[in-house]
């Protein structure tokens, strides 16, 4: 069974820090590498880049790390109940 506090903090702690590490890429490669046109679609009001679009971002993107977290994890504890305890 997995608990959806420390899994959803995870996710959200991991997605804040790609998504740093993207603005990092696109800040020191040239634009034709890095993809910030693909953030700004999936992160709603962000744009590249100035101090208040990164934290946005960066809220945006912990944002939806939880929300995975959150829904991930009742469905996966569904399926542990239902078949991950049988021993074959």
């Amino acid at each position: 069974m997995l608990n959806i506090k420390i899994v959803s903090w995870t996710a959200g702690t991991f997605t804040s820090v790609s998504f740093i590490l993207c603005v990092i890429y696109g800040l020191v490669t040239p634009e034709s590498l890095h993809m910030h046109q693909f953030l700004e679609i999936v992160l709603p009001a962000f744009e590249w880049i100035s101090i208040g679009s990164f934290f946005l971002g960066l809220v945006e993107s912990f944002a939806w790390g939880a929300y995975i977290g959150l829904v991930y994890v009742p469905i996966y504890n569904f399926f542990y109940k239902r078949w991950g305890t049988t021993t074959e």
